[in-house]
Parts: C-alpha cells; structure tokens; sequence
C-alpha cells in the first residue's frame, strides 16, 4: 500500500480491468495489507518454480509457474495501492506493508532464479543492486528530494525481463539451451539495477543541489 505522495506512476491503474478488480476487492473484507503478503506469497512461489526448473524434471511447468509468480506479484503490488487509496482503506502501518513485502519478494524472485542456475553469487548482486534502488528512492523522501521512480529496471522492469526470460526459455529445446536465456536476464537485471540505483543517486544529488 502507499500513499499518494509516493506512489509509483502506473498506467493500469486507469484500466477498466483493474478498477472492475478493484471495486471487486473493495466490496469484500480483503485489507490493502494482506494483498501485500499475499505478493510475497506469490513470490515465493515463483522463486521456488526458477529453483526448481533448475533440475531439469519438469522444467516447462515450473518455468510457467515462476513466470505467473511474477505476475501475479505485480498485480498484488497494483491492487494493494488501490484499494488502500481510491477505496479509502489505508492502515496506519500500510507504509511498512508497502515497502517490507517488495524487498522479499525481490529477493524470493531473483535468488530463486540464480538458484536454479547454479549462479548463487550472481543473484546476491541482483537482489543487492535492486534493493539498492529502492533505497536511494527512499533516501530522496528523506532527503526532500521525493521518491525517483525512473528506471532503466525499475521494479516492474525487473519482473517483465525475469517474465520474459523464463517464457523464452520454454524454447531452450529447440537450440540445445540450458539457461542461457535465464542467466542473461539475470546479467540484464543486475547491471540495469546497478545503473537504475547510480542514475537514481546522481540526479537526486542534483536536485538537492538546485533545492
């Protein structure tokens, strides 16, 4: 959940589907909190579906899994803004449940893959650069600067390369792969992550400079 001052600029939360989604939600006793936990439950999922596909048994339905792990995520992260805000039901400790479940679920996500790759140390840099982006977005709320959502991987950045990845994995097959494709997306995620947090700093320090 997050208040209006820093929210995340999303354009689905002018969609149809999502304020149907919404309405839905609003009407039962699902509190922007839970929504939030049920992210890292969906992240959990998705980081034990990429372990697994490591082992090769299996491999296409876990990657499948780990994909819609991801997505679902995202979407919890989408419905628990909203239905905090727009449906009015924000909780004094929403702004914990907003950032907590987003670092683990990172972390569920990215280590889960590196796992299944046999690249452990590759995920650690992963989930350090990523949550580093996330930090220097808060340094700017604290520093006066507000938060920096730019990217070029950027929470949702993350999760569509990691998405992408593993769909075009189910075709590994084809050319005799084995997790090439993966192990790419993970490069990908942690120098963008690495350069997100770098570009994040930079302009923030200007802003703080011109205040």
């Amino acid at each position: 959940m997050a208040d209006t001052a820093t929210r995340r600029p999303l354009a689905s939360r002018q969609s149809r589907w999502a304020a149907r989604a919404v309405r839905w939600l609003a009407a039962t006793r699902i509190t922007p909190n839970q929504i939030s936990i049920a992210g890292m439950g969906a992240a959990l999922v998705a980081g034990l579906g990429f372990w697994a596909a490591g082992t090769g048994a299996g491999r296409w339905l876990f990657l499948l899994l780990g994909a819609a792990g991801c997505q679902i995520r995202l979407l919890c992260n989408l419905f628990d803004g909203m239905v905090a805000i727009e449906a009015g039901r924000a909780a004094p400790d929403g702004g914990f449940w907003n950032e907590f479940p987003d670092r683990v679920s990172d972390g569920l996500i990215l280590m889960g893959v590196a796992l299944g790759l046999g690249l452990p140390g590759l995920g650690w840099a992963a989930v350090s650069f990523a949550f580093l982006t996330a930090y220097v977005r808060e340094l700017g709320v604290t520093c006066g600067g507000g938060a920096d959502f730019a990217g070029p991987m950027a929470k949702q950045h993350r999760m569509a390369v990691i998405t992408a990845a593993a769909l075009l994995s189910l075709a590994e097959p084809l050319w005799d792969g084995r997790g090439q494709v993966l192990s790419a997306a993970l490069w990908l995620v942690t120098l963008g992550a690495a350069a997100t947090a770098l570009r994040r700093a930079l302009r923030l320090v200007r802003k703080l400079r011109a205040a």
